[in-house]
C-alpha cells in the first residue's frame, strides 16, 4: 500500500457494465478522469467516495478508505464531491449553503473561509439566494462548499457540462486558481478534451471500464497508440513561459524547454507560465526550411513515430520539438511523398493563430 499518492484498485459489476482498474496517482495537483459517455468515469468517482461498494483498496495519501476487511462509509471519508448540477439549498442563502459545510468540521481544521471566497470570487454573493445567481456562480460555490469540509481529496464529476460556453469561460480560471494554489489533489471527471488539455498535470483515459492510458498530461496525450482518438482534438500540450510581448502585432513569444512559439497575446505578464495546446490538425511537416511563408512557427523537429489514425487516408506523426512532442495529422499520400521515417529531420510548421495558450 502506498503511503502517499491516491492508490485506487476496484471492481464492480453491473448488469451490461463492468469497471476494474488498478491506478496510482499524483498525491497532488489535478488527475483528469478522461473517457467516453459510459466508459465508467462517474462510476469510478463514486466508487472512490464509497457510494458504490466496489471489491478493492482506496488508499488516498496514506489514510485508507477501503481495503479487504474495512469499508469506510462516505460521510467518514474527508473528501469533498462537486457534481454536474450545483444542488445548492435553495432556501439559504450562499452565506447559509457555506455555514452549512462549515459547522461540519472542527474549528482547528477548517479551511479559511476567507480565503476560499477570494479563491473563488464569491464574497460579494454572499447574501444572494441560488436563484438570485449565474450558472457559473451557483457552481463555483457549490466548489466552495465541498473546499469548506476541509477534504483530503476533492472529487469533480463534470463540473462544468451544465454550462453554455460563456459560463465555462467564466469558471476555468478560478478552476486553475484551485490547482495553483492549493494542495488538495483533485479528480476531475470530463469528456473535454479543452478542459483536461487546460487544468490537468495527469491523465487517465477509460474505456469500457479499464483504465487503458495513464501517465502525465504531455506525455499520455502525445501517445497514438491509445485506442480512444479525440478526432478533430487530437493534438499536445507543451508548458512555458511568457518570454516577450510585441505589442506591435499583438503577440507573445512562449518559451518552452528547448523550443519557441509566437501565440496570440493573452495580456499575460513577463514570466507567466502557460500552456500551449497544439492540435495535430494544425501542424504540418516540410523536409526543409521556408522563409516565403505566412507561418511564423517553424521549429526544427524529428520524426518520432508514425502511426494510422481513424481515417484509412490518414496518419499520426510524432514529432520532437525541442524536450516536448507534438502530432501532426497527415494524408498517408503526404507521408510517403516526404518519404517519412523514424529519427528524421524535418519543421514542423504551426499557425500562430491556431495555438491555444
Amino acid at each position: 500500500m502506498m503511503d502517499a499518492g491516491i492508490h485506487v484498485r476496484c471492481a464492480l459489476h453491473h448488469p451490461g457494465f463492468a469497471l476494474d482498474v488498478d491506478l496510482d496517482l499524483p498525491g497532488r495537483g489535478i488527475t483528469a478522469i478522461f473517457g467516453a459517455s459510459g466508459s465508467g468515469k462517474t462510476t469510478l468517482l463514486r466508487c472512490i467516495a464509497g457510494l458504490e461498494r466496489s471489491i478493492g483498496e482506496v488508499c488516498v495519501n496514506g489514510e485508507v478508505w477501503q481495503d479487504g476487511s474495512d469499508f469506510i462509509p462516505t460521510h467518514r471519508r474527508s473528501l469533498g464531491y462537486v457534481f454536474q448540477e450545483a444542488s445548492l439549498f435553495p432556501h439559504l442563502t450562499v452565506r447559509g449553503n457555506l455555514d452549512y459545510s462549515i459547522k461540519r468540521i472542527a474549528s482547528d481544521q477548517r479551511v479559511s473561509l476567507v480565503r476560499t471566497l477570494d479563491l473563488l470570487g464569491i464574497g460579494h454573493l454572499m447574501e444572494r439566494k441560488p436563484e438570485g445567481l449565474s450558472g457559473g456562480e451557483r457552481q463555483r460555490v457549490a466548489i466552495a462548499r465541498a473546499l469548506l469540509t476541509s477534504p483530503r481529496l476533492l472529487l469533480m464529476d463534470e463540473p462544468l457540462a451544465a454550462l453554455d460556453l460563456p459560463r465555462k469561460q467564466e469558471i476555468l480560471p478560478y478552476l486553475e486558481r484551485l490547482h495553483d494554489e492549493l494542495d488538495i489533489p483533485i479528480l476531475y471527471v470530463s469528456h473535454s478534451p479543452d478542459e483536461v488539455a487546460r487544468l490537468a498535470d495527469h491523465l487517465v483515459v477509460l474505456e469500457a471500464g479499464q483504465a487503458v492510458a495513464t501517465g502525465p498530461l504531455a506525455e499520455t496525450l502525445a501517445r497514438i497508440d491509445l485506442p480512444i482518438r479525440l478526432g478533430e482534438d487530437t493534438g499536445a500540450v507543451l508548458t512555458g513561459a511568457i518570454a516577450e510581448r510585441d505589442g506591435v502585432w499583438h503577440l507573445a513569444r512562449v518559451q518552452c524547454e528547448g523550443a519557441d512559439f509566437w501565440v496570440r497575446d493573452a495580456r499575460h505578464s513577463l514570466g507567466h507560465p502557460v500552456r500551449i495546446r497544439i492540435l495535430a490538425r494544425d501542424v504540418s511537416i516540410a523536409r526543409s526550411h521556408t522563409t516565403d511563408s505566412s507561418i511564423l512557427n517553424i521549429l526544427p523537429a524529428a520524426v518520432v513515430e508514425i502511426g494510422n489514425d481513424v481515417h484509412p487516408a490518414q496518419a499520426l506523426v510524432k514529432l520532437q520539438v525541442g524536450q516536448g512532442c507534438v502530432l501532426a495529422r497527415l494524408t498517408k499520400r503526404s507521408v510517403e511523398a516526404l518519404g517519412l521515417a523514424i529519427g528524421q529531420q524535418v519543421f514542423a510548421q504551426i499557425k500562430a493563430v491556431a495555438l491555444i495558450a
